[in-house]
């Protein structure tokens, strides 16, 4: 058993210089009750800045109640951040997900890092449970403070932390945040049926949690030998393992391991990661390396975004030209999808809004940002077909989105291309 004893929350105030960066995991990751303290003291603060990726829940020095004393430094907006950022109290960092570790530690001093964790084992470890993210990369490199909660799941692969690297730890009994899966609609079906005839047996696979993702796990079920390889573990995944879909036997790497860098579902997801030595949580610049993804053969990415313009380029964390998230994993996965002998990229989207306005357009709206560019974007899929960009032409390309765009907007879409000059005028083009 460790050998060290838990201590309150608050004592966490000792180890936190003025002007510390403190780093705090995603999702569950989250230290509730040392938030909870950092809180209640923060006069006792001066210039402390957390850093964190898609915080859960709403809090007061998020909204910048705090002021000066404690402030958030958003690397991927989420409900709890989002309208703190458009107010002006949130700093939003743009980056993708697989080079976090390297811009925590060149562009912060990395003073602390907080995190939720599972009980220790017998030996002294501790694991960060649903997590590996930016966070265990950091393990060895970084002190950390952790917050024990019997809730959290242990989980396994190089996200275990020994009693030596932690200068104190405290505990609650705070639940962990479930997700339930969305339910797909008929467009997310129609979807995940096209993506899904593209999937051979032996693929691995990258997807993420939503009503697309969800509808294409489900018809995932008579496939054989799968592997995974994905930033993050839903409970669609626990439904292909259960069932035998998911091996693992043909992958490259990690050979029979489901790999992950955080979870985010249900109940039943956490309990079926707890002492689940076939999931590997791995560092994300390890799951996210374009490099390492590009070893798997027919490496399969599915990703959604809320724009494509007719060049093939993606706008996945603005809507309506308003930051609404960040850049995530998807162009990570999408360009380790390029390497990967076999591989194919999927970027997935409804034709329109819920209020009808087409998500292909000729250009970008104005104030929206590009997450994956045109010469990454490999096949764009919504319910009218996919798009296949990957060495076409900008006119064929052009021509692709637009064939995939609702019907409604088609002929328009194809005049303001032939406008702006993406496409020939008819009577130029050869006879």
């Amino acid at each position: 058993m460790p050998t060290t004893a838990p201590v309150p929350p608050e004592a966490v105030l000792d180890h936190i210089p003025p002007g510390a960066d403190l780093i705090a995991p995603l999702a569950n990751g989250e230290p509730v009750a040392l938030l909870d303290a950092l809180e209640a003291n923060h006069d006792a603060l001066e210039g402390v800045r957390i850093h964190q990726m898609h915080a859960l829940r709403e809090r007061a020095y998020i909204r910048g109640e705090c002021g000066d004393h404690l402030r958030h430094v958003s690397y991927f907006l989420s409900g709890a951040t989002r309208q703190a950022y458009w107010d002006g109290e949130v700093d939003l960092v743009p980056a993708n997900f697989s080079e976090m570790p390297r811009t925590l530690t060149e562009n912060t001093n990395c003073a602390l890092v907080i995190a939720a964790a599972s009980p220790p084992d017998p030996h002294g470890y501790f694991t960060l449970g649903t997590n590996a993210d930016y966070v265990a990369a950091l393990i060895g490199i970084v002190p950390f403070f952790l917050e024990v909660t019997p809730n959290m799941p242990r989980t396994f692969g190089l996200n275990q932390i020994h009693e030596s690297q932690v200068v104190g730890w405290t505990e609650s009994d705070h639940e962990l945040v479930e997700v339930p899966p969305v339910e797909p609609d008929d467009r997310d079906r129609t979807i995940a049926d096209l993506v899904a005839e593209e999937i051979p047996d032996g693929a691995t696979i990258q997807v993420g949690i939503g009503g697309i993702p969800n509808a294409l796990l489900s018809r995932l079920h008579g496939h054989r030998d799968l592997g995974v390889h994905t930033e993050l573990i839903g409970d669609g995944i626990v439904d292909l393992v259960e069932r035998g879909v998911v091996t693992g036997t043909r992958k490259k790497k990690r050979r029979n391991k489901v790999v992950a860098t955080f979870c985010l579902g249900t109940r039943r997801l956490y309990d079926w990661l707890h002492d689940n030595g076939s999931v590997d949580m791995l560092p994300v610049d390890l799951v996210n390396d374009p490099r390492r993804i590009g070893l798997e053969d027919a490496f399969i990415s599915i990703n959604a975004t809320t724009e494509v313009d007719l060049y093939g380029q993606c706008a996945s964390e603005t809507i309506a030209g308003r930051f609404w998230s960040g850049s995530g994993g998807q162009a990570d996965f999408a360009r380790g999808a390029m390497y990967s002998q076999g591989g194919k990229a999927f970027i997935v989207l409804h034709s329109t809004t819920s209020k009808g306005r087409s998500r292909i357009r000729t250009q970008l709206t104005p104030g929206s940002v590009v997450t994956t560019v045109k010469n990454t974007v490999d096949n764009v899929v919504t319910e009218y077909g996919i798009a296949r960009l990957r060495g076409r032409s900008l006119s064929q390309r052009a021509r692709a989105l637009i064939a995939i765009a609702h019907p409604d907007v088609r002929d328009e879409l194809e005049r303001e291309a032939i406008e702006t000059g993406i496409l020939r005028p008819p009577h130029r083009l050869r006879r």
